[in-house]
């Protein structure tokens, strides 16, 4: 499948060249570009997005505005923006006049028929910025955002607002075992609103939102009567694919999430003892409560943090840090790459908790991961099973928090793809 288009639809005269007092650029003596114009194009291109001119040129090509001085005025301007590295991939002009509209003349949509028909046009992301009330009715007409030089801001102001659009994302799963509406918002922090049935499952997906830093918003109706499995897994591929659809491109994100000691609420921030128990380990599969000891299963056991018996870890140049929950502790390392993997460390006391069976903890956060595309690795230690499981679900959140958090424009890959 082909990826949308993210596209700015930008007017010339008055949004890249002033415009002068008769309104027409037709000469070289009449060419000054707008103030900051040129970063503010460069910070959309290195944002990823498409530039395209869209501009009404009155009369163009009559005996009072000939071809030949709209050319001149307009080959300075794209050889300057060039220079600077910056591209139009394409450029629509209508020369019909207000009295004499043409089906192209902005506001109408005519000269961009192509972009709606094809289907790739991204709505939520793309945008047009120009100078005139017709340029943000065009926005309208196309279903883009609209921004207007001067009444929105300035270039710096109105580009940083198109590069950071609103992250927010609305799903919805539906099948024969369950009904699941997830809606999240990465950029506003708000109290959780989350009712699956499951009381305890409430509670720890009330910490991703708030631990995480983003509005979160569950609903979920299902065949409790079977058991949890279904709407516990249900409900995780679909929020996972309303993170990742708030993502977008994830270009200027972190990427990378950990979970910081120093980043947990103080009142967490409690000595974490050594565990007598180590947990196992787990590649690409969840392991159960209920496994036998890791000697005789064949596992190898994670080794103890260091200076566990200090109640502290010790953070590295790789910031492996662990957060804490009394006795238990919990580590999250977080990848959002695009490649869905989990690994688990652990092994809980109890077969289940406030009516949450612990075996679909990790199955959880395996399916997170999955509708997420991300890799998650994933150990607790500890002896109450409620503090252990509360921690996985409180790391998993810093470690997200910091993974979404945007540090620049640019994609974090050398593939250029996430």
């Amino acid at each position: 499948m082909n990826a949308l288009r993210r596209i700015v639809f930008v007017d010339r005269d008055g949004t890249l060249i002033e415009e002068p007092a008769d309104e027409q650029v037709d000469s070289l003596a009449k060419f000054r570009l707008v103030r900051d114009v040129v970063p503010a194009l460069r910070a959309l291109r290195d944002a990823g997005f498409e530039l395209v001119m869209v501009t009404n040129q009155d009369g163009l090509g009559s005996a009072s505005f000939p071809v030949t001085a709209f050319e001149p005025p307009q080959r300075l301007l794209l050889e300057i923006l060039e220079t600077q590295g910056v591209s139009f991939s394409a450029v629509h002009v209508d020369s019909t006049t207000a009295l004499a509209p043409g089906p192209g003349r902005k506001p109408a949509v005519g000269m961009l028929l192509d972009y709606l028909r094809e289907g790739r046009l991204d709505f939520a992301r793309s945008a047009v910025v120009g100078d005139r009330d017709t340029d943000v009715e065009l926005a309208r007409n196309l279903g883009v955002r609209g921004f207007r030089l001067g009444t929105d801001g300035d270039w710096p102001a109105i580009a940083r607002a198109i590069v950071r659009a609103e992250r927010a994302a609305a799903v919805e799963r539906n099948t024969a075992e369950t009904r699941v509406r997830v809606a999240v918002d990465l950029d506003r922090e708000a109290p959780a609103t989350v009712a699956t049935g499951v009381g305890f499952f409430d509670h720890m997906l009330e910490q991703l939102g708030r631990h995480g830093g983003f509005a979160l918003t569950v609903h979920t109706t299902g065949d409790l009567h079977v058991d949890e499995h279904h709407v516990v897994e249900d409900t995780a591929l679909a929020l996972g694919e309303a993170l990742a659809q708030a993502l977008g491109e994830k270009r200027g994100i972190a990427r990378y999430g950990f979970s910081p000691l120093t980043d947990a609420p103080e009142a967490e921030l409690r000595s974490s003892a050594p565990q007598p128990n180590p947990p196992l380990r787990s590649q690409g599969r969840e392991t159960s409560a209920l496994e036998p000891s890791p000697a005789s299963a064949g596992a190898q056991s994670f080794p103890s943090p260091p200076n566990a018996g200090e109640g502290r870890v010790g953070c590295s140049t790789t910031c492996e840090f662990e957060l804490p929950m009394d006795e238990a502790s919990a580590r999250a390392l977080l990848d959002l790459g695009g490649r869905p993997y989990f690994v688990f460390e652990g092994r809980f006391p109890r077969e289940s908790v406030g009516g949450l069976p612990t075996e679909l903890v990790p199955h959880f956060f395996r399916s997170l991961a999955d509708g997420l595309r991300a890799t998650l690795h994933l150990r607790v230690t500890g002896e109450n099973t409620h503090h252990m499981v509360e921690a996985c679900f409180k790391s998993t959140a810093r470690a997200l928090r910091q993974a979404v958090k945007r540090e620049g424009t640019l994609l974090p890959s050398t593939k250029e793809a996430l």
